[in-house]
């Protein structure tokens, strides 16, 4: 590369699973070439048209949606959007020039890494889950590189001679911060033991269902809450809790490297994104997988981690049923908690970001 700076384009997006691994990927390459310029393509009004600016890189967007499998407006308008995207992604590749594009799943990636194939610009792909979307196993065979978070995704690609399995990437930032500034930037007790709630960057009505039911026996416990309840259902829950002070409640949020800071165990899903968060910080966690994953692959990262003993899992079906014992329960086990936060941390794998950042700087050389 010598002096020249390298122009990066980015594709990724729709959820938090797709958008934080390419923010992370974006912030490695940063710190190993200060240079390097970074042009994020996402779609508006999902995470990434929020959350990208605010991370200090330069973002744009395509008019392009996932398909839908029930009979919707958008999978009418389905064809043109492939369209419009195919002609967007082109004029913005022609004016980014950049030296290699970077996807990490979902569709806003489908149409970018495509046209970047067809005229020849080199293609990186990050799959965080065992079973790959749809957008990857369609570009699997044009793709110049691929990374995979689990052994599991090969069987899937037909390809295999250009995959490597780096772990999913994960902020630096996570751990890093301190549980007393941790527990000030949400204004929250000091001193009191806190359940961190989340159901992924959409929300997850079941595990919002599930917290309420035992929300009296958390609170009178003296446990205090922080409460991502997701856009949809903020308001439903807002209105079941009532004048009740649990700690933090909100539709989502920003700053996760506080959220695990300030917690003492984690309810959550297990997306791939998630649980690779969660081992680099070494929380323990109750996870509880969304059902209707593809190929149920949130059970299956989810086992692996409770299998390891650095989580307990619950169905989601049981999870209003068995939420309050296993919450309590670990809650009043200092020493339990301790074993699986250790034992979670191991299960990290903290250099994936580098080691997909210094390939992608390489094949730029």
């Amino acid at each position: 590369m010598g002096n020249n700076a390298p122009n990066i384009l980015v594709a990724g997006g729709g959820t938090g699973g797709h958008l934080f691994p390419a923010l992370a990927i974006a912030d490695e390459i940063k710190k190993l070439q200060p240079k390097a310029e970074f042009l994020f393509l996402g779609t508006k009004g999902k995470i990434e048209a929020r959350v990208v600016p605010q991370r200090g890189y330069a973002f744009r967007t395509i008019w392009i949606s996932g398909f839908h499998r029930r009979l919707t407006i958008d999978n009418l308008l389905f064809p043109l959007k492939v369209l419009v995207s195919l002609v967007q992604s082109f004029f913005v590749i022609r004016q980014f020039r950049p030296d290699v594009v970077v996807g990490t799943g979902g569709y806003v990636c489908g149409p970018v890494l495509f046209v970047a194939s067809i005229l020849k610009i080199p293609t990186v792909i990050h799959e965080s889950n065992s079973y790959p979307g749809v957008t990857t196993r369609m570009l699997a065979k044009r793709a110049t590189k691929i990374f995979i978070a689990s052994d599991d995704a090969k069987r899937w690609l037909k390809r295999t001679d250009h995959l490597t399995l780096t772990g999913t990437p994960t902020r630096e930032i996570l751990g890093a911060v301190s549980r007393s500034a941790s527990r000030e930037f949400f204004q929250i007790d000091p001193n009191k033991k806190t359940l961190l709630v989340f159901g992924g960057s959409l929300g997850a009505a079941s595990i919002n269902n599930a917290v309420l039911e035992t929300l009296d026996d958390l609170l009178n416990a003296g446990i205090q809450l922080i409460w991502q309840t997701g856009q949809t259902d903020s308001a439903r829950v807002r209105a079941a809790i009532g004048n009740k002070s649990i700690g933090w409640l909100g539709t989502f949020i920003d700053r996760m490297e506080y959220a695990f800071g300030a917690a003492d165990l984690v309810v959550c899903r297990a997306g791939a994104t998630t649980l690779a968060e969660l081992t680099r910080v070494g929380k323990p966690a109750i996870v509880i997988p969304y059902p209707r994953a593809a190929g149920d692959h949130q059970t299956h990262n989810a086992r692996s981690l409770a299998e390891a003993g650095a989580a307990v899992m619950i169905a989601d079906h049981d999870a209003r049923l068995k939420l309050k014992s296993i919450a309590l329960g670990l809650l009043s086990d200092p020493e339990r908690l301790e074993n699986m936060g250790r034992t979670s941390a191991r299960l990290g794998k903290p250099e994936a970001g580098r080691a997909i950042a210094e390939t992608i700087l390489e094949m730029i050389r």
